[in-house]
């Protein structure tokens, strides 16, 4: 039984083999490839549920591959890499990726976060295929079923996590949520330290909806507490 199918895009051939072997015994279906050319070749003519991508590939840099990544596609994203600059960070997940692992990483907890980004996208599949109530807040409307995002009726491109939070937040208009709640609820995950994760992704979301990103109105923050929904307009 196959649990799903991951690419494992690295160019370590020790590490890729290493992490195939891994993923292969927990019941995943596992390819590889070496380089971004024929990563972006495989995944343009194969079915895939989730990429875990390193940053310093050759052919095509994990950046740029992860862009064109999300052009055609919402599948869950894995950068592993031994850059920790925070700007490295931030700019992957900006990108798009859901999550972000430096080297050197245990196999036990790479297990743990494919396990999680795959929970979560199935559940939002299966969510789709069972229909789902449109959204509505002043000019924002949210439809599950097309993983649309209108804002007065022009179409708004978000990511996996970014649409997962903002239904969240328009799925209970009244609760505050802390960070760790965000984190929890949207990556599958047990919340650790990790803030920067959640505000990263608020930032992006923000960046698409508001009006005025740095005096929102929709993702409101509640200072020392968390964020919620704001008053419609």
């Amino acid at each position: 039984m196959s649990y799903g199918v991951v690419l494992i895009v690295e160019d370590d051939k020790e590490l890729n083999d290493l992490i195939a072997r891994a993923l292969s015994r927990e019941g995943y279906k596992v390819s590889q490839a070496y380089d971004g050319i024929s990563a972006e070749t495989y995944i343009n003519t194969s079915k895939i549920d989730l990429a875990i991508l390193d940053l310093m590939i050759p052919s095509i840099n994990g950046l740029e591959l992860l862009r064109r990544i999300r052009l055609q596609g919402r599948i869950p994203v894995i950068i592993i890499s031994a850059k920790v600059e925070d700007s490295d960070i931030v700019l992957g997940l900006g990108l798009g990726a859901d999550d972000y692992m430096t080297k050197p990483f245990s196999m036990t907890e790479l297990k743990a976060r494919v396990q999680a980004q795959l929970r979560r996208y199935f559940y939002f599949q299966d969510d789709r295929k069972n229909g789902g109530q449109t959204l509505s807040h002043g000019h924002l409307a949210l439809n599950p079923d097309s993983f649309e995002c209108l804002l007065d009726g022009v179409r708004v491109d978000l990511t996996v996590k970014e649409f997962q939070i903002l239904k969240l937040l328009m799925t209970y208009p009244k609760k505050v949520f802390t960070k760790a709640q965000l984190f929890e609820q949207v990556w599958g995950e047990n919340y650790m330290t990790d803030e920067n994760t959640v505000m990263v992704h608020i930032r992006r979301l923000r960046k698409k909806i508001e009006k005025d990103p740095s005096n929102p109105v929709i993702v409101q923050t509640v200072w020392g507490i968390g964020y919620r929904l704001g008053e419609q307009p």
